[in-house]
């Protein structure tokens, strides 16, 4: 998808100040030194003890359709100068790209994405690369949050209706990759491959002048393996036509409002007392990892989560920066106070215990690593190289098996809800 509808280019999707930059760069001979851009985040969000990285597959599919064609540069004409222009026309991207895969952890000063290039060819990227990652991560973040917070209960992402149109796709891929079952959004089961998920929402209850005449409509429509909204009018009555109509082999029941801990209890025991023992309870409805976390204990089968996971759940960027820090090998660094950064090209690898437990995260110079112990993993892949991607990426689902697998390496404290540090600490070794 390029994000753009009715467009086939990603290269507007981009400030103006990165071309104004390429322009001067042009003008004044700069435009072709050696450069390497790191993306990483200085802080997790409030009350986050990790980040996913999420959206790597997504900025790969834009980078290569990051082309200036005619449309684009009649747009941009009176914007920049002709020598710009023409050099648009021929642009695409010809350097190399290193980062951690979909699904990996990070962490504060975590060298997420490194770009080399020229100058030009690379900084023209910065805001796709940071509007990509930082939607992305911020989804799966929270995402991850809430998977842990079910345990073994599925969920479903549900959020369509509280964001924008093409974010949409995106949340669903980014929830899809941190472990949840299904989406409601169509666009992203065909995009992506993403199972989808979703019967009828309250306005079909209402149209009909009955209850069970709504039911009986959907069972004939999808049978007896369908969900039935059942707290439209009163939820007790509701599950009794539920079962009435459907039979006691009816799939699932949701509910969408009230205490959904304690009509989770009332809804179980009342379809046990029908014969529907084996009839599910969906719940959803304002649902976040904490309101989650809190229903752990009660008879809830699936969760469907909706703004709160579209939005990040309090958190919707992920604070990602991309910064310049090396020039023709020279290591370069902004020295403000408040936005220090550390200059010099930068990778890095996670220590973990024999047990598999991870211990620190160590960021260190790219050109001299640190012995490699026997439980140390080495955390970017190559992406990109000559500006083409690298073959064999891993694919949605391998990211899926990865988070799976980091979060079982975090601390169990690291994994908790409540405020505290970052589940490992980043050390940074000589830079």
């Amino acid at each position: 998808m390029s994000g753009i509808p009715g467009s086939a280019s990603t290269a507007l999707l981009t400030d103006r100040y990165e071309l104004t930059m390429v322009a001067a760069a042009l003008a004044d001979g700069t435009a072709e030194r050696r450069c390497v851009f790191e993306v990483f985040a200085r802080r997790l969000p409030e009350g986050r003890r990790y980040g996913v990285v999420a959206g790597t597959g997504r900025l790969l599919a834009a980078l290569a359709d990051f082309r200036f064609g005619a449309a684009e540069l009649d747009q941009l004409a009176g914007v920049v100068d002709a020598t710009t222009l023409d050099w648009l026309s021929r642009y695409r991207f010809r350097g190399d790209i290193d980062g951690y895969p979909e699904g990996e952890l990070y962490f504060p000063g975590s060298p997420i994405l490194t770009v080399t290039g020229t100058f030009a060819d690379a900084v023209v990227l910065e805001t796709l690369v940071l509007s990509v990652l930082n939607h992305d991560s911020a989804i799966a973040s929270a995402a991850a949050r809430m998977v842990t917070a079910a345990g073994n209960r599925p969920l479903i992402e549900m959020g369509s209706r509280r964001t924008h149109e093409i974010s949409a796709v995106a949340a669903a891929r980014a929830a899809y990759l941190a472990g949840f079952e299904a989406t409601s959004n169509l666009e992203a089961g065909r995009h992506y491959g993403i199972p989808t998920a979703g019967t009828a929402a309250h306005a079909f209850v209402l149209l009909h002048d009955d209850e069970c005449d709504a039911f009986r409509s959907q069972v004939a429509a999808l049978g007896s393996k369908t969900t039935l909204l059942v707290d439209t009018y009163d939820i007790r009555r509701g599950i009794e036509n539920a079962v009435a109509v459907a039979g006691t082999e009816l799939d699932s029941i949701r509910i969408d409002s009230g205490d959904l801990g304690v009509m989770a209890q009332q809804a179980r025991e009342q379809l046990d007392a029908l014969g529907a023992i084996n009839t599910r309870i969906v719940v959803s409805g304002d649902l976040d990892e904490y309101a989650i976390a809190s229903l752990r204990a009660e008879p809830a089968d699936h969760y469907g989560v909706g703004t709160s996971v579209v939005t990040g759940s309090g958190a919707p960027t992920a604070g990602m920066v991309y910064k310049l820090v090396e020039v023709d090998g020279r290591p370069v660094a902004k020295r403000s106070a408040a936005k220090r950064s550390r200059g010099g090209r930068k990778s890095a690898l996670r220590r973990h215990k024999p047990t598999g437990t991870a211990i620190e995260e160590v960021v260190y110079p790219h050109a001299t690593p640190p012995p490699i112990g026997p439980n140390d993993r080495v955390l970017s892949v190559p992406l990109v190289r000559g500006g083409e991607p690298v073959a064999g990426l891993p694919t949605l689902e391998q990211g899926r098996d990865r988070l799976r697998a980091a979060l079982v390496s975090v601390p169990w404290e690291g994994l908790k809800l409540s405020q505290g540090e970052p589940a490992i600490p980043t050390v940074f070794e000589g830079a």
